[in-house]
């Protein structure tokens, strides 16, 4: 695997030093499953990642976040880690069943009062907490329940909202509503590639309208009680390429480009679903989950739009060779609801460890479609990264020239986007900490911070010495 060198990243940038606003937001996002560990301690809640990581088969190597790296017991240690880098800014999550084990109901004091504490320790070291509330835990209890594809599941979720803000909102003014709702919906509904691994096309589409009513009822419910907080949700987009000028690519472009940007982008910022969409998904019933007056809380006025970017789709709907673009190493099903016969084809750009093109052009597009497409609405990367099989060198140093030079082509392209008048007002990579990656288990780092396993230590990467130039300097290193 192969990234770019640092004589083709002169040749992109073209550039001298890169330089931004400063006030720009400089910091890395984790989400609370992935890190945290202690999945039994101070009455946490089972998620429907506890019961699918007990699944034979769902996850590789068999593995589990009943530990993860630990975070809970050391979050100090990583804030301080933060601190050292010089970020301004840090995006975590909150774990639903640690506030609410069930679901529903009040609040558990313990888990308010951990993430209480994290974002003192993180406001006490000049750090803005960034709060995501969802980030896929969703508690079994809802699940058995019937989960995101019943309309209550987004009832609960503007109650549990509610209870964070109400808990929290004095001292975070910049919240996430929603992270990747594809994901939560596709993955976990059609494809069964996530928890909690149903496969029922239909279930997966009512999902995915849910997670957008639950967006749009926790924002009202957070304004109610305090007008000064930021909100807004964290999708992820990809640009998406016809593999040729046929009729057949053309027509799966679209499709592929409604199902993962345009289905959540329209909803959110229009307060509608993509006409052409709707009738690609009529032989599913959608429309019948859209009750009166859903789109108008849905399209309720964001303060802020989370950008998830790792790659670009290249796509097919002519016959032949080609991948589903699935997610995990085990299934083959497509989570790609009415356009299963879509194909997926790599044009031969160098890959992460997870097998993805490295795409940095893909963002600037993605960029441009939003601020062509859709009102203008303050921007953030909230998730950027790439994976690689991390490990120390003899001296117990860990190299990772292929993350420096993804990030640094990436980042050129952000202040590239800025120059050019883009509102992008901050930039989150993913991660801080080598981590749970879901169905990958351990078997995929993607933290500027390299953690042993064994004995949870944890070791800054030269990425993580790098990003924090950047962020002293204020941009990028002159490439001559």
């Amino acid at each position: 695997m192969t990234a770019f060198s640092a004589d083709q990243q002169t040749e992109r940038s073209g550039r001298s030093a890169a330089r931004f606003p400063q006030d720009f937001r400089w910091g890395a996002a984790t989400s609370a499953y992935q890190i945290e560990g202690a999945a039994a301690e101070d009455g946490r809640g089972r998620s429907v990642w506890d019961t699918f990581c007990d699944t034979p088969g769902a996850v590789l190597g068999g593995d589990n976040a009943a530990e993860a790296v630990d975070h809970y017991h050391r979050y100090r240690e990583d804030v301080a880690l933060m601190a050292d880098l010089g970020f301004n800014a840090y995006r975590f999550s909150v774990s639903w069943p640690r506030i609410q084990p069930t679901g529903a109901g009040a609040a558990d004091r313990r888990g308010l009062d951990f993430y209480s504490r994290l974002v003192d320790e993180l406001l006490a070291a000049g750090i803005e907490p960034w709060l995501t509330l969802y980030h896929w835990d969703l508690p079994q209890a809802l699940e058995d329940r019937g989960g995101w594809p019943e309309r209550d599941t987004a009832l609960r979720f503007a109650e549990f909202a509610a209870l964070v803000h109400g808990a929290l909102g004095d001292r975070v003014r910049n919240w996430m509503t929603i992270n990747e709702p594809w994901c939560a919906a596709y993955l976990g509904y059609a494809s069964g590639e996530h928890a909690p691994g149903r496969r029922e096309p239909a279930a997966a589409l009512y999902a995915a309208h849910h997670l957008l009513l639950g967006h749009g009822l926790a924002l009202e419910a957070m304004r109610g009680q305090r007008r000064d907080t930021r909100i807004g949700p964290a999708v992820n987009l990809y640009a998406v390429t016809p593999a040729t000028d046929a009729p057949e690519d053309l027509d799966a472009a679209r499709r592929i480009d409604g199902l993962q940007n345009r289905f959540f982008l329209d909803a959110l910022l229009h307060g509608r679903y993509p006409a052409d969409l709707l009738a690609d998904l009529a032989p599913f019933g959608f429309e019948d989950c859209v009750q009166d007056g859903d789109l108008e809380v849905i399209g309720g006025r964001n303060d802020l739009l989370g950008i998830n970017y790792y790659t670009r789709h290249t796509v097919s709907g002519l016959p032949g060779d080609g991948v589903q673009a699935v997610s995990s190493p085990f299934s083959s099903v497509s989570p790609w609801v009415g356009s299963e016969h879509v194909r997926f084809l790599g044009q031969g750009r160098p890959v992460t460890g997870m097998g993805w093109e490295i795409d940095p052009d893909g963002l600037r597009e993605v960029l441009d479609q939003v601020c062509r497409d859709y009102p203008a609405v303050p921007l953030y990367i909230t998730e950027n990264g790439a994976g690689y099989e991390d490990a120390p060198d003899g001296d117990g140093t860990v190299q990772d020239p292929e993350r420096i030079a993804y990030l640094d082509a990436h980042l050129r392209t952000c202040q590239e986007a800025i120059a050019d008048g883009v509102p992008l007002k901050g930039y989150f990579t993913w991660s801080l900490l080598d981590n749970f990656e879901w169905a990958w288990g351990y078997s995929k780092r993607f933290g500027l911070v390299y953690v042993d396993y064994a004995t949870q230590r944890r070791i800054p990467k030269a990425s993580a010495a790098w990003y924090a130039r950047v962020i002293r300097q204020g941009g990028l290193p002159d490439h001559r």
